[in-house]
């Protein structure tokens, strides 16, 4: 599937929910669905900076589609987090940086969370971009 093709069916999905507590809800099941990162990339320089609780993130290449493993310490970071990776794993680097993420808004993510968790979307956004960008380069 393409990155539109899984954003479309996560809008889907989302649109199921009649409000945001079964939204909540959905978001913490998805990040039981998180595929755990190594023990060993449990380190300072992947953790996603400006995000209110500990957020891991973990790519790397093979065949040449960049794979995101992650980890958070709260339950709902956790399936932000999931959703990304949903969206962007397994895909080339050109298309994650292609990629827009109008989905976030599409399914309301943003507007619900606070302030630092809102800035903490960003920056895992951001990261996730930076680990294509690099695999480009390489690439190239």
């Amino acid at each position: 599937m393409t990155i539109k093709e899984i954003q479309n069916e996560i809008v889907d999905e989302f649109s199921m929910f009649d409000d945001w507590m079964q939204r909540y809800e959905y978001i913490i099941e998805l990040g039981k669905t998180l595929p755990m990162i190594d023990e060993n990339y449990k380190v300072d320089e992947n953790i996603i900076r400006g995000c209110q609780s500990k957020v891991w993130v973990h790519g790397e290449e093979q065949d040449g589609k960049v794979i995101f493993t992650a980890d958070s310490d709260a339950i709902l970071t956790k399936g932000i987090i999931a959703i990304l990776i949903r969206a962007f794993s397994n895909q080339s680097a050109v298309a994650i940086l292609d990629a827009n993420t109008d989905f976030i808004d599409e399914i309301g993510l943003k507007e619900h969370l606070s302030p630092t968790r809102a800035n903490g979307l960003v920056s895992m956004i951001k990261q996730i971009k930076l680990y294509a960008l690099a695999f480009q380069t390489r690439q190239q």
